[in-house]
């Protein structure tokens, strides 16, 4: 799964070029250079077919990524001092946004994926600006346990970002998770998720090449987000991925899926 980071990382350098970038990651270029990707040759002409999967993925992890940025700000200037990035991946918001002081920021991911992007964080000399902390565990392992081992106090408030992980886990893992997530969350905790649209998979993930990231999705949002996280002790708001980048000045051109809803883009606070 690392290797899939390394290609949300090319993405957010491609994003950092440009003149009117909607977020800026210094360490982007890096971590996808040094997983092989940057830069990269032309599709080959039967891959053309792909073209149209792949410029939608880009496109949402640019937008979510602005999303959850935003959450992250907002969060902080609440008050919100302890962050965990679940499947943090080649995530370098330690780095790239300015936290206040007394921030904590745990990224959990597995030891292979935090081995590579220390590997590639000591050569670019790169330091956090807050106190980052690393938990070497699989998620589908007692991750609860070993964030609790590393520092996190689930007595105070949280702010918990599922970027992009929630796609490749089935829906008893799914709920799994934020059982998880709700136990060691005091109220007040907020949580920002990217949840697969309705007929994602049937779209682009039937006919994904083997291997590639689309090939790996297992789930999409349920009908209803906001009553499924309010079972769980949450008011969420849930968000469409056109809603957003309209907002954001980078309107979505082609007309709406049948299956569009709102929820792929989700904040909410815990009860």
């Amino acid at each position: 799964m690392w290797a899939t980071a390394v290609g949300v990382a090319r993405v957010r350098a491609l994003e950092t070029e440009r003149g009117n970038a909607l977020f800026r990651d210094p360490l982007a270029q890096a971590f996808a250079t040094a997983g092989g990707l940057w830069p990269s040759s032309p599709p080959l002409p039967d891959d053309e077919a792909a073209r149209p999967r792949r410029l939608a993925v880009s496109f949402s992890i640019v937008i979510r990524t602005k999303f959850l940025d935003d959450l992250l700000e907002q969060a902080s200037a609440s008050g919100i001092r302890q962050v965990v990035l679940l499947g943090a991946g080649m995530d370098s918001r330690a780095f790239r946004i300015d936290w206040p002081e007394g921030t904590r920021l745990f990224e959990v991911d597995t030891a292979e994926s935090l081995d590579f992007k220390a590997s590639v964080l000591r050569k670019e000399r790169a330091v956090a600006r807050c106190e980052r902390i690393t938990v070497a565990v699989d998620l589908r392992e007692d991750w609860p346990g070993a964030l609790a081992a590393a520092g996190h106090d689930p007595a105070v408030p949280t702010v918990w970002i599922a970027e992009g992980l929630l796609i490749y886990l089935p829906e008893d893992a799914v709920e799994l998770l934020l059982g998880r997530i709700s136990a060691q969350s005091a109220t007040g905790s907020r949580m920002g998720l990217t949840l697969g649209p309705r007929g994602v998979i049937k779209r682009f993930g039937a006919d994904a090449a083997p291997g590639s990231a689309a090939s790996l999705w297992a789930s999409e949002m349920p009908d209803d987000p906001v009553g499924w996280l309010a079972g769980h002790g949450w008011d969420a708001a849930g968000h469409t991925l056109r809603e957003r980048a309209a907002a954001y000045g980078r309107p979505i051109s082609t007309p709406p899926q049948p299956e569009e809803r709102p929820g792929g883009l989700i904040s909410a606070v815990r009860r």
